[in-house]
């Protein structure tokens, strides 16, 4: 199979012939019909995850049809239209069995553990804890990006977060998860203040949902603290910086709320006493289990949520690493996906 493969961290990855994944007992071979370009797939291109072992496939978020399935493997037949959580649980640990998948400590992700979805074929573990069934009406495109980005954001806009209508909700970084956080908390009857470098990002933003953008700037806590009246709610750093990070705690109004979701390689300071002295909270969130996808895909289907919109750009195999380099320079407006059997009218 054809997939794309990183030799050397930092060092612009090729498309190459490779072998098919190998189904494994209680998994299943999924055909890759879309997967998409996360931020975390250049994280870990840049040598920023311990757990990837060189050479490597990245992709992490994905949809597609079985096309093999494992011993013991029951309820799923080739041919299903599926896609996953990025965190594949084991389902019989102790946080499996509370129902906490997302941080089960077996867990093995697709393009991080083990060689992942940047290919025509891509194996999947523990099959029926994180296979979720594709509703008929849901293209694969769409699909792909709930995986990582859209199912992150809605995990941690509506259940970690706790934004309810009427809060002021300040999402900082506008690429695939900020916009899906935009959306999400719109959608949940919240004002949305969404703050980029990019004005690009910013006009898809606003048309998400965003009652108010900001520029990225010296300037930005300012103006989010006349918006909002003295401060957010809700703040949420969708990209992963120490200065964001700074900023989104500084717009908080007492006894604020902080989600942390995008990752940050080289630490983060924090004014504890800050944290303590206005009783703030700092909220990590990471990704959503596959049992908590009906709730979503119901809004979707309603057409209350729209992933649809989010995607900006569709491209082939051979154009990933060009794209993934452009990443270096900053996250790009909207989401990229790419379908590994080729592109198709």
């Amino acid at each position: 199979m054809r997939a794309v493969v990183v030799e050397e961290f930092g060092v612009l990855p090729r498309v190459q012939q490779v072998g098919e994944p190998v189904v494994g007992a209680g998994g299943v071979v999924v055909k890759v019909e879309a997967t998409g370009l996360c931020r975390s797939d250049w994280h870990g291109w840049q040598g920023h995850d311990s757990d990837i072992v060189l050479p490597h496939v990245p992709g992490h978020e994905l949809a597609g049809t079985i096309a093999a399935v494992g011993e013991g493997v029951r309820g799923w037949a080739v041919g299903d239209r599926v896609t996953t959580p990025f965190i594949c649980a084991c389902g019989v640990c102790e946080q499996c069995v509370e129902g906490n998948h997302q941080v089960c400590p077996h867990q093995l992700q697709p393009g991080f553990n083990y060689w992942g979805s940047f290919a025509e074929y891509v194996a999947l573990p523990f099959a029926e804890v994180n296979l979720v069934r594709l509703p008929e009406g849901l293209d694969f495109d769409t699909a792909a990006g709930l995986g990582c980005r859209f199912a992150t954001s809605f995990r941690a806009i509506h259940q970690v977060g706790r934004v309810e209508a009427g809060e002021n909700v300040v999402v900082f970084g506008c690429g695939g998860v900020g916009l899906s956080a935009v959306m999400i908390a719109a959608a949940l009857g919240a004002r949305v203040i969404a703050v980029d470098t990019n004005p690009a990002a910013l006009e898809l933003a606003r048309s998400y949902g965003a009652a108010d953008v900001v520029h990225a700037g010296p300037e930005a806590v300012r103006e989010i603290l006349e918006l909002t009246g003295g401060g957010a709610r809700v703040t949420m750093d969708a990209l992963g910086s120490n200065e964001i990070v700074q900023d989104a705690l500084r717009a908080l109004r007492p006894r604020g709320r902080h989600l942390q979701v995008g990752l940050l390689p080289a630490g983060v300071q924090l004014d504890v006493s800050r944290l303590i002295g206005q009783e703030l909270e700092w909220l990590g969130s990471h990704g959503m289990a596959a049992h908590s996808y009906p709730e979503m895909l119901d809004l979707v289907a309603s057409g209350n949520l729209r992933p649809q919109e989010l995607i900006t750009r569709t491209i082939g195999l051979d154009e990933v690493p060009g794209a993934l380099d452009a990443m270096t320079a900053g996250t790009p407006a909207g989401v990229t996906v790419i379908r590994p059997q080729g592109i198709t009218a």
